[in-house]
């Protein structure tokens, strides 16, 4: 059988020929997680760009996973040279509006943040679970990363020194839940740690009246603080997967109290964090400008954290043109210990 997926237009051309790339990243990495030996290919059809690839069968549960490509956006069949709609695509547990809405300078695409997440899962030893993940984001901003975790049903937790950035996000998840009458319970708290305490604000979320009266919640939890906390904060191996999107670099750095910081130190303790709170077998996605840290910073820092990088085709193909002063890139790692 052969298979096609279409690609989503997006209003700037040259970075529509990024997404394109990384929307057949994507297809790589998934296609090679649930064992599907086939290499998938960029074609033009109808003069719009589809992805395709061909397998005589595929595993049970494999399509829905396969065809919620970030890229993508319908899926279709090839049978005697006519392109069948085919339904694909995992069911949004949240409107799939909640990462997208929210505009700021800085915002990463969130498309890309789902490819991110969906490359993390497929490297992970979870690329198969049917149950809810638990997504970390070290310094999670206004909460895209989290927002997308969410919407695809999986639990969200993330921190992140700017009070104001969070602010924000709480403010505008609680108006979101309002809008779509979403069953939510919204809580407070201070987490004990050894330089004082973490702010923590926590939504619990039921896709339905009927799933919260069983207890089927999701949560999404955003904490204040410096990311090198976290370990202190909440218990140690509780994540699946982590995805963050390191500084650039270009209009402001990273700092430590009045000093400024190395984009490199930042690495290193992002690394170190994500291995103390992934779980074995879970894994991490670090994207960062390739102006201001070369890939093989980011492969060391992680590798020295006690990961394993992937560097090896089809993980090493996420690098990619977004404007002026950022080409962006990804490093993906596994802990196996």
């Amino acid at each position: 059988m052969r298979y096609s997926m279409l690609i989503k237009p997006h209003a700037n051309i040259r970075y529509q020929q990024s997404l394109q790339s990384l929307a057949l990243t994507e297809l790589f990495c998934v296609l090679k997680s649930w064992g599907v030996e086939s290499v998938p290919r960029l074609e033009t059809m109808g003069g719009k760009p589809w992805l395709t690839f061909e397998a005589d069968a595929l595993p049970e549960g494999a399509w829905p996973v396969i065809s919620s490509n970030a890229g993508c956006c319908m899926a279709a069949e090839e049978k005697d040279g006519w392109l069948r709609p085919v339904e694909g695509g995992l069911p949004a547990y949240y409107p799939e509006e909640l990462p997208q809405l929210l505009k700021y300078k800085g915002k990463t695409n969130a498309d890309f943040t789902l490819m991110l997440i969906h490359c993390a899962k497929a490297a992970s030893a979870f690329a198969r679970a049917d149950a809810p993940l638990t997504v970390l984001d070290p310094m999670c901003g206004k909460g895209t990363t989290l927002f997308s975790a969410l919407m695809e049903g999986h639990n969200a937790l993330g921190i992140e020194v700017d009070q104001k950035a969070l602010n924000e996000a709480d403010t505008y998840f609680a108006r979101s839940l309002k809008l779509h009458r979403f069953k939510h319970k919204r809580e407070e708290s201070s987490l004990t740690v050894a330089k004082g305490g973490v702010r923590a604000v926590q939504y619990s979320v039921s896709s339905t009246p009927e799933a919260w009266k069983v207890g089927d919640k999701r949560t999404l939890r955003m904490l204040h603080g410096d990311l090198g906390l976290l370990p202190q904060a909440l218990p140690k191996a509780g994540c699946h997967i982590a995805v963050a999107d390191l500084p650039y670099g270009v209009q402001h750095a990273p700092s430590e109290g009045a000093r400024m910081a190395s984009l490199e130190k930042l690495v290193d303790k992002t690394a170190r964090v994500c291995y103390d709170m992934l779980k074995k077998g879970g894994a991490v996605a670090l994207s960062f400008n390739t102006f201001t840290l070369q890939r093989k910073q980011v492969v060391e820092a992680l590798e020295k954290a006690g990961f394993t990088a992937m560097t090896q085709a089809p993980y090493d193909g996420f690098e990619h043109w977004v404007e002026q002063a950022v080409n962006r890139d990804a490093v993906i790692a596994v802990k196996n210990k």
